[in-house]
């Protein structure tokens, strides 16, 4: 399994360790990633994903998974997400 919120398609990043001595070795900096359940309220279903705690902050704070997945790039989100908020776009869609 990848280390790749499937949100916000954070994943991990390369650095370097440096020492009082300056010598610098490679290293990774991985994301914080939580296996969460989201709710839909417009599909009344609810979803796993592997999330990083920034991606679930920023899902918080546009209102829940269902504003979060309708404002994402198609870019970044996972193919299970994708689908997901094809689901969602279609629920909208009928439902107006």
């Amino acid at each position: 399994m990848s280390r790749i919120c499937e949100l916000t398609g954070k994943g991990r990043q390369v650095g370097h360790n440096v020492s009082h001595a300056n010598n610098k070795t490679k290293r990774l900096f991985l994301p914080n990633l939580q296996n969460v359940t989201l709710m839909s309220e417009k599909l009344d279903r609810s979803f796993k994903f592997r999330v990083s705690t920034h991606g679930l902050r920023s899902v918080e704070h546009n209102g829940g998974l269902d504003n979060w997945l309708l404002k994402q790039s198609d870019t970044k989100l996972s193919p299970r997400a994708l689908k997901v908020k094809r689901e969602l776009v279609k629920a909208v869609a009928t439902a107006a």
